[in-house]
């Protein structure tokens, strides 16, 4: 799974002990999260990823599920969650959620990252749009692999 340090952040899987923060990024209860984040370790084609700061605490969540589909040779992945603390948003946490949710889905096979954008006109798309996320349909989506980006 993908982990790492950068800019005093650190991005590593979710663990149980997240279950507090993330419910306070994502809403909901720390029980439940922790049941949700149990249910989803035990999904081979999901992973939930945290970026921590300095004291350990997440400050940052992205899941992702991947998935066989009819319309592609390969998995598609899909970010099914993507949340920063408010105080630490523009510091690149987003960014780099991004870019580890992007490595585990090549990881898994996937030729294709796709997300729900939470609005079509505001800062998230933007913010998308300037990873290289496209509109394709109600989605915002981006290759994964250059073969793919190649593809007509």
């Amino acid at each position: 799974m993908a982990t790492g340090n950068r800019y005093g952040v650190d991005i590593r899987a979710a663990l149980p002990a997240d279950s507090a923060d993330l419910a306070a990024l994502l809403g909901g209860t720390p029980r439940a999260m922790a049941l949700r984040l149990e249910a989803l370790a035990r999904d081979p084609g999901s992973a939930v990823l945290v970026a921590t700061g300095w004291n350990g605490a997440a400050i940052g969540v992205i899941a992702l599920n991947w998935h066989p589909a009819l319309i592609a040779d390969r998995p598609l992945a899909r970010i099914g969650a993507l949340a920063v603390a408010e105080d630490e948003r523009r510091n690149g946490i987003g960014r780099l959620l991004i870019k580890a949710a992007s490595q585990a889905a090549r990881t898994a096979g996937c030729d294709l990252l796709e997300v729900a954008p939470p609005d079509r006109e505001g800062a998230a798309t933007a913010f998308l749009g300037a990873l290289g996320f496209t509109p394709a349909g109600p989605n915002l989506a981006r290759p994964l692999r250059r073969r793919a980006q190649e593809m007509p």
